[in-house]
């Protein structure tokens, strides 16, 4: 993730926010709609304890940001927020809206195995849209 440096698409997802300390790419896999992995941009960590105080609430606070941006646009039942980390060991976060219709209500996001198709791009671009809207102001 350090060496990618902050492109506006990755062959992952769009980003929809570039803030101080972080970015935002709406996932391109379909996955679940509105799924979101932010990123930690500052100097190379692989866990939040390792951020000073002043980083540690720069990123909750941009994290906090995308996660209300899902809620208004796609009007989840709930957001999940997953610092996962074991096969990608760069300070990152997954933003998974939670849907009453989901794979599996109450219980952690259950991710296919194998890859998963892509969302339709007219939707995944039209989500994108809105929720840069959003994050603009």
């Amino acid at each position: 993730m350090c060496a990618d440096g902050r492109p506006d698409e990755t062959r992952f997802g769009l980003r929809i926010f570039a803030g101080e300390v972080a970015d935002a790419y709406l996932q391109r896999a379909g996955v679940q709609r509105g799924y979101t992995i932010v990123i930690w941009r500052g100097r190379h960590v692989a866990e939040p304890t390792e951020l000073a105080e002043e980083e540690a609430a720069a990123y909750w606070r941009e994290l906090l940001a995308v996660g209300g941006a899902l809620e208004r646009h796609l009007v989840p039942v709930k957001v999940n927020y997953d610092l996962l980390g074991n096969s990608l060991p760069h300070l990152h976060t997954h933003v998974m809206p939670r849907y009453a219709d989901d794979p599996r209500p109450g219980w952690p996001f259950p991710f296919p195995d194998g890859e998963p198709p892509p969302h339709p791009e007219a939707e995944l671009r039209a989500d994108a849209d809105v929720l840069r809207r959003l994050l603009a102001r």
